[in-house]
């Protein structure tokens, strides 16, 4: 059986309820992780979300972090039905719905900031989804006519100007409860007015290269949020218009300040293409959010291609592999962690070591949603009665009659099989989506094998039954993708397969109660790529192993590629970073190979993820 495929899903999306997608194998292993380590552990540990935050009624820190923590920290504890998890955000949530005055404003009294509320009412939407609480809507409508009155007077300003597009997504979603309340799509309008309006700022004016002054509209994780301040406009007329209009923006980031784990650069503003720049952690979770909405708004399989990229790769690697520690700033070329002055666009000399709070607290109280909202993102409700496998991992979703199984051990391997326990009755449809990089893609149901022409996504349309089994493979071989000056990254499926010199870590005396650390290098990490034109990488050997405990561990490395390399002596570190990327070919690299190791870029905090590279037949013929 042959069939077509699409580029994006044309039915309306929605998200399914936290709780319904069940994480299992590596990510179920992931998320309990990150249960027992800081996310778990924040509140005793670390003042900030402690009994005296302003949030519980405290004197402590009352803007952003309280809200930052439970966003991560509801749909975890939901994510994993976990009591104490449960328990510990519904203190926090109570004190909220407690706090809301006779005009409808809520939250700390010492501030009015309109913007760590709009963290707030997001945390109470999943709060909602997850439990139906029948307060959460009354309370949100109450609060938006407060803002639509007081808005005129005391318009947007700062991070809540940058930030507006994060207070519209939950207006809409109240909109949706009450469809009758007419006041809530005009105060999404004025929210859009009263905005930054970031396709016009990155479309027009985005600087090319590091920036060396503070805007919030060069603040890394300010256009990160930003980047779902289009798909707002067009949930908020329900249309489909801002696509293109997304698409070029992405296009602007990625040519100045493109890396190759699927970020742009920021450290803490836009730094720039290099790869020895930064990226903020806290960007890159936000960034993820968009995307994870952006999917939900347009079905667009590139926002997933995106995302799994930033997820598999980005996230993991700016965290220990415990989860009981982050860096501030990751560079995808990396071989030292340490307190030291680099080249950073602003941040503090301690921004890339590894623990509780390096440089500011935000990424401390924020990091903590990246894993979560993923794993509510693995699938989508299509329209009414049909479902969508939007990201590849290993879980079960309940959704109405659907109740399906996925097992796989994707990211690092790419077979994957589904497992139908439930199905809607009559002709429904299952979409799956095929990624870009896999060469060949064999779907068999039943024992049946099924063809297709084209990537995006297969929407597979039968009367389904429990007991279908429906078995997917997709074909992987490593790639490069080309980078400034004519540097390559390397990838087999969605993995970036980066270099590490290996990695001596050493505590820091004095720190924090969990711990902060340096990393060292282990043996040397400056290797030029041995590349064939026309042929691409010159690989020995590939290995793959199931993925342990902790699947982000580098002594656990699940899939390792052994590269034909040379030693390039003459690239030097400069400022405690590597030192700019040798032009390619590089013809100052030694002549005789050696092999390099690649593994995951999640696995290793110490890495080269932009390689210079070397003609091989060409070094191969001067050796003789």
């Amino acid at each position: 059986m042959k069939l077509n495929t699409v580029p994006y899903i044309p039915q309306t999306l929605s998200f399914i309820n936290p709780g319904q997608i069940t994480p299992a194998g590596w990510l179920k292993r992931q998320l309990t992780l990150q249960a027992e380590g800081l996310s778990g552990q924040l509140e005793e540990i670390w003042p900030d979300v402690g009994a005296n935050s302003g949030w519980l009624g405290g004197s402590g820190e009352n803007w952003e972090r309280g809200p930052y923590y439970l966003d991560g920290l509801v749909p975890l504890a939901y994510c994993l039905q976990d009591e104490k998890l449960i328990k510990k955000a519904q203190k926090w949530i109570e004190w909220m719905l407690a706090s809301q005055d006779a005009d409808g404003q809520f939250g700390p009294t010492q501030n009015n900031d309109w913007w760590p509320r709009m963290v707030a009412l997001k945390v109470l939407m999943q709060y909602a989804d997850a439990t139906h609480d029948p307060r959460v809507v009354p309370f949100m409508q109450r609060y938006f006519h407060y803002q639509l009155q007081h808005l005129p007077a005391r318009p947007l300003s700062d991070w809540g100007k940058a930030r507006a597009a994060d207070n519209v997504l939950s207006v809409l979603w109240t909109w949706k409860q009450r469809p009758d309340d007419e006041q809530l799509p005009a105060l999404a309008k004025l929210l859009l007015e009263q905005g930054d309006n970031w396709p016009d700022f990155i479309i027009h004016h985005l600087p090319t290269g590091p920036v060396n002054y503070f805007s919030h509209l060069t603040h890394v994780v300010n256009v990160a949020m930003g980047m779902k301040y289009s798909a707002m406009h067009d949930a908020v007329h329900q249309q489909r218009e801002r696509l293109a209009e997304i698409h070029r923006c992405f296009a602007e980031l990625d040519h100045y300040h493109g890396q190759p784990q699927g970020m742009f650069s920021g450290d803490e503003w836009l730094a720039g293409n290099a790869p020895e720049q930064g990226v903020e952690l806290c960007a890159i979770v936000e960034l993820m959010f968009s995307l994870e909405n952006l999917l939900r708004i347009y079905g667009d399989a590139q926002f997933a291609e995106r995302l799994e990229r930033i997820a598999y790769n980005a996230l993991p690697a700016g965290i220990t592999a415990d989860m009981m520690a982050h860096q501030y700033h990751q560079q995808p070329n990396q071989i030292a962690v340490s307190i030291a002055k680099r080249n950073w666009t602003y941040s503090g000399d301690d921004c890339n070591i590894f623990g509780l709070e390096p440089n500011f607290g935000c990424c401390t109280a924020n990091y903590h949603q990246g894993w979560p909202k993923l794993c509510n993102s693995l699938f989508m409700q299509a329209g009414s009665d049909d479902l969508a496998c939007m990201v590849y991992g290993p879980a079960e979703v309940v959704s109405g009659d659907w109740q399906i199984s996925l097992q796989t051990d994707y990211p690092f391997n790419t077979d994957l099989r589904l497992d139908i326990r439930c199905a809607p009755a009559g002709e429904k449809t299952l979409w799956l989506r095929i990624p870009q990089w896999s060469e060949n893609t064999v779907f068999t149901l039943n024992g049946e094998e099924i063809t297709c022409d084209g990537k995006g996504y297969l929407p597979l349309t039968r009367h389904w039954q429990e007991g279908d089994t429906l078995s997917i493979t997709f074909e992987r071989q490593p790639r490069l993708e080309r980078r400034p000056r004519n540097a390559v990254g390397v990838y087999y499926g969605p993995l970036l397969m980066v270099h590490t010199p290996g990695e001596i870590w050493e505590n820091i005396p004095g720190g924090s109660l969990s711990g902060d650390w340096e990393i060292r290098p282990r043996n040397c990490w400056d290797y030029a790529l041995d590349v064939q034109p026309g042929e691409g990488l010159i690989v020995r050997s590939i290995s793959c192993c199931p993925s342990g405990d902790q699947p982000f561990a580098l002594e656990n490395a699940p899939v390792t590629l052994r590269a034909s390399a040379r030693r390039m002596p003459t690239w030097k570190m400069m400022d405690n970073s590597v030192a700019p990327m040798p032009n390619s070919p590089a013809y100052d690299a030694m002549c005789c190979p050696t092999l390099a190791t690649l593994v995951p870029y999640g696995c290793a905090r110490l890495r080269i993820a932009e390689f210079p590279w070397v003609d091989g037949r060409q070094k191969t013929a001067e050796a003789h």
